[in-house]
């Protein structure tokens, strides 16, 4: 038996990097598993889509929907829940807030219509995917709730600062700030109610498209960490204790503290390093 099976879930950004290695762990743990994002069959210029992600998945299970939908539009995301419901025949269990907007440039030059994307898709989203999802996880007693977030949320040391030390990442870390505050303020005012709500984000950066994309070679590759590390942290948070809420975790420190494995995103085999 998987370790999430029986339970219905929901994991945002699937259609590459993290989310799609979060779903397809989740599907191999025996989860019926809805994949959304905006990029159906191709982006213009990231790999990874989620009919690439629904193949994946396949593999292990035949309980997976696609239910594309657009995070930065509220009324579009708002479809993302009852369409998940819908298709999985029952309520959600697991909600994992994966996707991200990263637009990075200063702040003193940010734009308010990049801003507004940026808070829309990392902060809005959450909020409004977890309101949609609470409700019923009120109703059985238990839900999870896994909201990936980001060491940038941490204040930059100093003064002195040391030059470069924020490149450009001052609004995407404002975001991801506000959602770790959020989570802690969710997990207070469920305690009791069965709901498990962290965040979780990655010690090193995860050799995924998007980071890759934006880092380039400014990171050696012996660096990154692989996507399997923040994958297996996810599905530890998505099978933890009631006690086990607000709390914003760092993937590796996670696994260390629980004597867990990496193992593949088929779940059969500890990772290779």
């Amino acid at each position: 038996m998987g370790a999430l099976d029986g339970r219905r879930a929901i994991v945002t950004g699937s259609s590459r990097g993290i989310g799609a290695g979060i779903a397809e762990r989740f599907a191999a743990e025996g989860a019926a598993v809805v994949i959304t994002a905006r990029t159906v069959d191709e982006h213009d210029h990231l790999e990874g889509s989620l009919h690439e992600t629904l193949a994946r998945c396949r593999a292990y299970t035949d309980a997976v929907v696609v239910v594309a939908a657009d995070l930065a539009d509220p009324a579009d995301r708002l479809r993302i829940v009852p369409e998940a419901v819908a298709a999985l025949g029952g309520p959600i269990d697991v909600l994992v807030n994966n996707a991200a907007a990263g637009i990075h440039m200063p702040m003193a030059e940010f734009p308010y219509k990049r801003r507004r994307i940026m808070f829309e898709v990392n902060v809005e989203a959450p909020l409004d995917l977890t309101q949609a999802v609470v409700p019923a996880m009120q109703r059985t007693g238990e839900g999870w709730i896994v909201n990936l977030s980001s060491a940038a949320a941490r204040p930059v040391p100093g003064p002195p600062y040391v030059a470069g030390a924020m490149p450009g990442n001052g609004i995407y870390a404002a975001t991801k700030a506000a959602l770790d505050r959020a989570t802690n303020a969710l997990a207070a005012e469920l305690w009791g109610s069965g709901i498990r709500i962290n965040t979780l984000d990655p010690v090193k950066p995860v050799a995924s498209e998007g980071a890759i994309a934006h880092l380039g070679d400014r990171i050696p590759a012996d660096r990154y960490a692989p996507v399997e590390v923040i994958v297996e942290a996810a599905v530890a948070l998505a099978t933890c204790p009631p006690e086990q809420t607000g709390h914003m975790v760092h993937d590796q420190d996670l696994l260390d503290a629980l004597g867990r494995t990496v193992m593949t995103l088929d779940g059969t085999q500890p990772l290779a390093r």
